[in-house]
């Protein structure tokens, strides 16, 4: 996970993960997948899709920071008991 700061010194915090194998859940027998997740105070942002795509983009706001990084934690558990192996991300 990768912790940067912005101007007025808002911690930005991301991580990106990328599967490649069979992907039990859709049926296929080669999968080519990346997911990324960073958070900013309050709001979440999720992307996914296979590597070499855009993918799809899902932002969260919720309540306060804290609730952020909770859900955020929860989904990098999530993405690495099926299998998703961290890497530095294309995209920093």
């Amino acid at each position: 996970m990768v912790i940067t700061t912005t101007k007025g010194e808002m911690e930005k915090l991301m991580a990106y993960y990328e599967f490649i194998g069979e992907d039990k859940e859709r049926k296929s027998e080669r999968a080519e997948k990346y997911w990324e997740i960073s958070q900013v105070g309050k709001k979440v942002t999720v992307r996914f899709g296979k590597i070499g795509a855009d993918g799809q983009l899902i932002v969260k706001d919720f309540e306060t920071k804290e609730e952020a990084e909770a859900h955020m934690a929860k989904l990098i558990k999530e993405k690495s008991k099926k299998g998703c192996v961290e890497k530095p991300s294309p995209h920093a």
